[in-house]
């Protein structure tokens, strides 16, 4: 038996890679969720019964929401069907991680899961009971409360950011296997 592939086979991927990228995924997805509950705790500690906080000179206003709806309040009377979706885009990402061999894709797919499941943890948790939760959002951006952009958190951009770069990588080529895809060339004569 020789150490060659024989010519009608391929390599199997390297699982190093796939570990790597594994673990830059649940490493991000660790950090944003702790970083989203913790400036949770501590808007809900400051901001409580205070008006908003003006930082950056009105570019940023620290005003505490408890939102029980999706993004810009949509469908708060629906709160349960937020932590079901959520939960079946984390088991997608998990799936995907079987593939996973590319560190831009972990970052991405980590990046949306920890803000699906940072959202999920106030969803489960918080008042006014499980799966009823309401998510606690405090960025305000150019006003007070939301008026010119929703008021978000540190899951929200976490999410958004993550679902911009997967878009990113998709549109540039790059496959979650850590191959790329070339892109096509425009042609003379192509419309």
């Amino acid at each position: 038996m020789t150490a060659t592939t024989p010519a009608d086979e391929t390599p199997a991927p390297p699982t190093r890679a796939r570990a790597t990228a594994v673990w830059i995924l649940v490493g991000v997805a660790a950090f944003i969720i702790l970083l989203d509950q913790i400036t949770k705790h501590f808007a809900l500690e400051e901001l409580t019964g205070r008006g908003p906080v003006r930082i950056l000179g009105g570019a940023v206003y620290l005003s505490l929401i408890r939102n029980g709806g999706a993004a810009f309040s949509l469908a708060s009377g629906h709160t349960w069907i937020f932590p079901l979706v959520a939960l079946g885009v984390v088991g997608w990402i998990t799936w995907m991680a079987f593939k996973l061999r590319s560190m831009p894709w972990a970052i991405a797919l980590g990046l949306v899961a920890g803000g699906a499941l940072g959202n999920v943890v106030d969803r489960l948790f918080r008042a006014p009971g499980p799966f009823q939760g309401h998510v606690v959002d405090m960025i305000s951006l150019f006003a007070p409360y939301g008026e010119k952009f929703a008021v978000f958190n540190i899951a929200d951009s976490a999410l958004t950011c993550g679902v911009v770069l997967a878009i990113i990588l998709e549109f540039t080529g790059r496959q979650r296997d850590g191959s790329r895809v070339p892109l096509r060339k425009a042609k003379a004569g192509d419309k």
